[in-house]
C-alpha cells in the first residue's frame, strides 16, 4: 500500500514538472535561435538611400546636388566583402538667381573592397576603397566621362539581424576638363576632390 502511495506521489510530481521542463526547453531553443540569427554572416547586403554631392563636383555649380545612392555587397566571411555602388545626382540643394548653370547631373559607378565589423552593441562600421567612373551631364564638358574613385566608410544601426539604418560618406576624386574645353586645348584635365554623403536602409540576406 505504501509503495503504491509513493508511486502515485512520484507520478504526480513528474506530471507537474513535465510542462515546466518543456517550457524551459522551448525558451532555450528560442534564445539559441535568436543568438544564431544575430551572429549569422549574410552573404549579400543591399542598400538604398538619399545622397548628397558637394557643389564643386560639376564645373561652375553654385549649389550642391541631391540624388540617390544604391549598392550591393558580396561578403566573404565576417569581415571582408566586395562592393558595387551607383549614384545619380540631379536636384540642386538650393535656389537663387542665377541658379546652377545649365542643367548639371552626375552619374557614377564604382567597385571596390570593403572591411566591416561590429563596433559596439547594435552599431556596425565599415570602410571601403572605390574605383570606377563618372559622367557629367548638362554642362558642356569635353570630355564628360572620367575615371574616379576614393576612400569612404560609414556606420550602421541594426534594427534587426537583417535590417539596418546606414549613414555613410566618401571622398571622391575625378578629372574632368574645364567647361567649353576643346581638342585645341588638349582637353586638359581639371582634377577635383568632392565629399559625398548618404543615408538610407540596409537589407541583408
Amino acid at each position: 500500500m505504501k509503495r503504491m502511495f509513493l508511486l502515485s506521489i512520484l507520478a504526480g510530481v513528474s506530471a507537474a514538472l513535465l510542462p515546466l521542463a518543456a517550457t524551459c526547453q522551448v525558451s532555450t531553443t528560442s534564445r539559441t535561435h535568436s543568438t544564431d540569427e544575430a551572429d549569422k554572416t549574410y552573404k549579400y547586403v543591399v542598400y538604398g538611400g538619399f545622397a548628397y554631392s558637394s557643389l564643386n563636383q560639376v564645373n561652375e555649380s553654385r549649389y550642391a546636388l541631391g540624388g540617390i545612392n544604391v549598392s550591393a555587397t558580396r561578403n566573404f566571411g565576417r569581415y571582408f566583402g566586395v562592393t558595387a555602388e551607383g549614384d545619380y545626382f540631379k536636384y540642386a540643394l538650393g535656389s537663387g538667381s542665377p541658379g546652377n548653370p545649365g542643367n548639371p547631373s552626375i552619374t557614377s559607378v564604382f567597385f571596390g573592397p570593403e572591411i566591416h565589423a561590429n563596433v559596439y552593441g547594435k552599431f556596425n562600421g565599415f570602410v571601403h576603397g572605390l574605383l570606377g567612373g563618372e559622367h557629367t551631364g548638362g554642362e558642356s564638358q569635353t570630355p564628360n566621362i572620367s575615371f574616379a574613385g576614393g576612400p569612404g566608410g560609414g556606420v550602421e544601426y541594426n534594427l534587426s539581424p537583417r535590417l539596418a539604418l546606414r549613414a555613410s560618406g566618401d571622398y571622391i576624386g575625378a578629372s574632368f576638363s574645364l567647361t567649353n574645353n576643346n581638342p585645341e586645348l588638349a582637353n586638359s584635365p581639371h582634377r577635383t576632390w568632392n565629399s559625398r554623403a548618404s543615408i538610407g536602409a540596409v537589407y541583408r540576406f
